[in-house]
Parts: structure tokens; sequence; C-alpha cells
């Protein structure tokens, strides 16, 4: 049972992982001097802020099946 749910809480990580932005779009700003838009102060909002939130809780919970998993 907790094998399966592992197996959909990782695939759903994967997902959510390739849907959230890229912060870092342009490799070649970083050489070029484009620091200003990579560290400047963006805050995630709407659909971004709940992608990363929920990639967050679905990471905490693959870590303590894991955890639940090895320890048996």
């Amino acid at each position: 049972m907790l094998e399966t749910i592992l197996l959909i809480v990782s695939i759903l990580i994967i997902i959510l992982t390739l849907l959230q932005s890229n912060k870092a779009s342009d490799a070649g700003q970083i050489i070029t001097g484009g620091n200003d838009r990579l560290f400047g102060v963006t805050k995630e909002r709407g659909m971004e802020l709940f992608i990363t939130r929920l990639t967050a809780s679905l990471g905490a919970v693959f870590f303590i099946i894991s955890l639940i998993l090895f320890l048996r």
C-alpha cells in the first residue's frame, strides 16, 4: 500500500517540478551580467505559489513514506 502511494507521490513530484517556471531562464545572462534580473526580488503569486508549496509538501510526504518503508 505504501509503495503504491510512494510511486504516485513520486510521479506527482516529477510533474510539478516540470510545471514550475525556470527562474534562471537564460544561462547566458549570468555570464553577460544579467544578475539584476536573476537575483531580483520577485514574489511568486497565484498558480506559481501553489505549485511551489504543493511540490514542497509532496517532497515532505515522499521523505516520510520513504523513511517509514526503510525502517520497516
